[in-house]
């Protein structure tokens, strides 16, 4: 009776976990399709996709235009422009859920961490799109440019291009959350901030063949990814290190208190000796 009782809690816990999973799912899904109503409305998807098109369009020779190879494209293509759009500036909101939806499972000073996790992660991430666009695009597309023979005139399809810039953001936008994800292994006990400078040579060589993979074939957008990763790698260690100090802090405590028990407890054994 008392195995059948616990099985049947265990079950409506996984259940209730589960209903919490899916109605914070949707809270999200709520909030992106809300900001992506408001977009289309203003200032509207072919003037956001323009916008995104701007630096490459800036590089083109001049009269020349981009083109659209499919026939729903010209709609597709700036529609998913604005759902991306409207994901970033609801991705606060979607983190916060995931948040809410996993810190009862987690210690107080866990907790603490929660708020300042989300605003930094977000900063940065947005940080990291916006240093490719205003930075990164114009090197890059004037690079390429530069080498292309007078012979042929460049016009690039808005697909492919859509599909390189979710690429090159994605790319930056976590290369540059580096910062939050040692903070988050040191907290968590994972890494050492000592072993984290151990290993900076190790990140260094790897940043940059991340970069070689990642971004197109040419030196300038190679350098850009990884030399800011390998800045925000020092940047991560020392926010480890500031982070680290609580913990020592609190692991100090504990380790007084179980001695402080300890005596306790021998005392008592004398005690009850005597």
């Amino acid at each position: 009776m008392n195995d059948s009782q616990e099985n049947a809690t265990a079950e409506e816990s996984f259940i209730s976990h589960l209903v919490e999973l899916r109605d914070r799912l949707l809270r999200s899904l709520i909030a992106v399709a809300v900001v992506l109503g408001v977009l289309c409305f203003y200032p509207g998807p072919g003037e956001i996709y323009d916008m995104l098109a701007a630096p490459l369009t800036q590089a083109l020779p001049e009269g020349t235009k981009m083109v659209a190879i499919g026939v729903i494209t010209p709609f597709m293509v700036p529609l998913k422009v604005t759902a991306m759009v409207a994901f970033v500036l609801a991705l606060p909101f979607i983190l916060y859920q995931a948040w809410a939806f996993i810190a009862p499972g987690l210690y107080a000073h866990e907790k603490r961490l929660g708020v300042p996790l989300i605003i930094s992660s977000t900063l940065l991430f947005v940080l990291g799109m916006s240093f490719c666009y205003f930075f990164v695009f114009g090197q890059v597309f004037h690079f390429i440019s530069s080498f292309a023979p007078k012979s042929i005139t460049p016009a690039p399809d808005i697909e492919a291009y859509l599909s390189f810039v979710m690429t090159m953001f994605l790319a930056f936008g976590l290369a540059f959350e580096v910062p939050v994800a040692l903070v988050v292994l040191v907290k968590l006990g994972v890494v050492t901030v000592e072993k984290l400078k151990e290993w900076r040579s190790y990140f260094i060589v790897g940043a940059f063949v991340v970069a070689a993979v990642v971004t197109p074939p040419d030196v300038v957008s190679q350098l850009a990814l990884a030399i800011p990763m390998c800045l925000l790698y020092e940047l991560g260690i020392l926010a480890s290190r500031l982070v680290s100090g609580p913990a020592a802090v609190d692991a100090g405590q504990q380790a007084d208190l179980t001695g402080e028990m300890d005596k306790a407890e021998e005392a008592f054994r004398n005690l009850s000796g005597k």
